[in-house]
């Protein structure tokens, strides 16, 4: 599989959005019409693009080739399918996304809930499930998996660390940096490496992975960005969208939506465990049961106590 292709025809506003500020200025001109009126973009000519971004039909059939399409047409078609994904799940898309000081919890969880729902679609809609089906085959047959990041993405990895232990997949999470540099060292082929970061960019979790991919290990990226320092050194790319609202800038939105591959990873995972996964579920349940308060609900109800009256 190319690395860096997209391989679905969809997520690509999210993407868009995710990716403008480090495109080229040419290519954000163009970027930005799409973003501002895709309705008038899926019936628009190249040459009517190209007019409203100032540039000219060789920048927009450059950005098409970036996005990985073959050309506008194809483009134009994901953003066709785009629109109508969005009108059919009935996004918040006008939203203010932006929080003041006075504003009531209705609005606050209103801004928060639809741009949370918003970036995991958008991720759904991206998400190249060639790659995710190669990674869960990988992760079930490996020896050793290792997961890092740093800050909330450290999160996402010890989260994933703690899903696949629970079926019995060898999994390490280091969350120190030197530590994960080693792990990263006594990886070989058949093993796998997860680095997440949202912006690619992260010195640590580029290194830890550089370190396994030395080593013949398959290495695995969660970004943001698919053109990142980070995506280069990787074998597979899996890209996750954001939806930045105020207080919640992109590193720290992007929780839900590495989540989103990394369950998705896991179910994988554990379809093709079925077998050992159902046993130790069972396993581990019965370990913890004796922990569980009785559940009242189940308890058989009382009997009134039924009392004789005198004469």
């Amino acid at each position: 599989m190319v690395k860096g292709m997209l391989m679905e025809e969809s997520g690509l506003l999210g993407r868009l959005r995710t990716e403008l500020a480090t495109m080229p200025v040419a290519l954000q001109r163009v970027a930005e019409q799409i973003l501002i009126a895709p309705e008038e973009t899926a019936r628009a000519t190249i040459i009517d693009l190209a007019e409203r971004a100032g540039t000219s039909t060789a920048t927009v059939t450059r950005l098409c080739r970036v996005l990985g399409y073959r050309g506008y047409a194809q483009l134009r078609v994901a953003v066709a399918t785009e629109i109508g994904r969005a009108a059919q799940a009935r996004w918040d898309t006008d939203i203010d996304r932006e929080i003041g000081p006075d504003d009531p919890l209705d609005h606050l969880l209103a801004v928060v809930a639809s741009a949370d729902a918003r970036a995991i679609q958008d991720t759904a809609g991206q998400v190249d499930l060639g790659a995710v089906d190669r990674v869960a085959g990988a992760v079930a047959r490996a020896d050793r998996v290792d997961l890092f990041g740093l800050g909330s993405s450290g999160n996402a990895a010890r989260e994933m660390a703690f899903r696949l232990e629970r079926i019995r997949i060898p999994v390490w999470h280091r969350a120190d940096p030197h530590t994960a540099l080693t792990n990263a060292a006594l990886l070989g082929p058949g093993d796998v490496a997860i680095g997440l970061s949202h912006s690619g960019r992260t010195r640590e979790v580029i290194e830890v992975l550089a370190e396994a991919a030395d080593h013949g290990a398959l290495t695995v990226a969660v970004t943001s960005f698919r053109r990142s320092p980070l995506a280069e050194v990787a074998d597979v790319v899996l890209t996750t969208a954001v939806q930045e609202t105020t207080f919640r800038l992109a590193a720290l939105s992007a929780l839900h939506s590495q989540l989103l591959v990394l369950d998705l990873i896991y179910v994988a995972v554990a379809q093709r465990t079925y077998q050992r996964t159902t046993e130790a579920f069972e396993v581990t349940a019965r370990a913890v049961d004796a922990h569980r308060l009785p559940d009242e609900s189940a308890r058989p109800a009382r009997r009134p106590i039924k009392t004789t009256e005198g004469p």
